[in-house]
């Protein structure tokens, strides 16, 4: 069974070079190409592929303003912003907006495709040299909540903080933790209302702070 993904992008040269990189590995298929987030939203919205590779600047509706319509539409799909931009404001408003992980488009082909693979299994996917970025980022006050916050949590939901901190995917949690993602999404929720934080991304970065991963 294949992984079918997306290709959302306004440079035809490139979305064939994503087609021809996809095509060599036999777990991912192609479902389609989008010229812009708009094309991505009409498309994800009726399909629901697995995975989609979004580029952030785009014409008619960027990749940014199509993440949060495809969330805001209950898209489930697997999002990952697929760009050039290495810019700390892009990186952080995209993993804020709910993406699954924000990939450079200069990385060699060989990693790129091993981190689209990752994506599709329901890793978290980040270039690596947005790591750092990425912690400092997401390590000021407002993401950083006081010891007593860890507290307040359930036994269950610190084990869903733990594999959040890993990257998973809800389906991923789940399944380690024998629950439905319904319930998953239910502890996500709670998790975050409870540290004071916005995205699963600010979760899992405050918790690998904390070794809890």
């Amino acid at each position: 069974m294949t992984t079918p993904v997306l290709i959302v992008d306004d440079h035809p040269l490139f979305r064939r070079g994503v087609r021809q990189l996809l095509e060599m590995d036999a777990a991912l298929s192609v479902a389609g190409e989008a010229t812009d987030g708009q094309a991505a939203l009409d498309i994800a919205s009726r399909e629901a592929p697995a995975l989609i590779l979004m580029d952030l600047n785009m014409a008619r509706m960027d990749g940014l303003d199509a993440l949060r319509a495809l969330r805001e539409a209950g898209v489930e799909s697997r999002i990952v912003m697929l760009t050039v931009s290495d810019a700390e404001e892009d990186v952080i408003a995209a993993l804020r907006a709910g993406a699954d992980g924000y990939l450079l488009k200069d990385m060699e082909p060989e990693d790129l495709l091993a981190a689209i693979k990752e994506a599709a299994e329901g890793q978290m996917a980040i270039s690596p040299r947005l790591a750092g970025l990425l912690a400092r980022a997401l390590s000021g006050p407002r993401a950083t909540p006081g010891e007593d916050a860890l507290a307040t949590l359930t036994a269950r939901e610190r084990e869903t903080l733990r594999a959040l901190a890993r990257g998973l995917s809800n389906k991923l949690i789940a399944r380690r933790l024998a629950i439905s993602e319904g319930t998953v999404k239910v502890h996500v929720k709670h998790v975050l209302k409870k540290l004071g934080l916005r995205s699963r991304v600010e979760a899992a970065v405050w918790a690998v702070n904390h070794d809890l991963s």
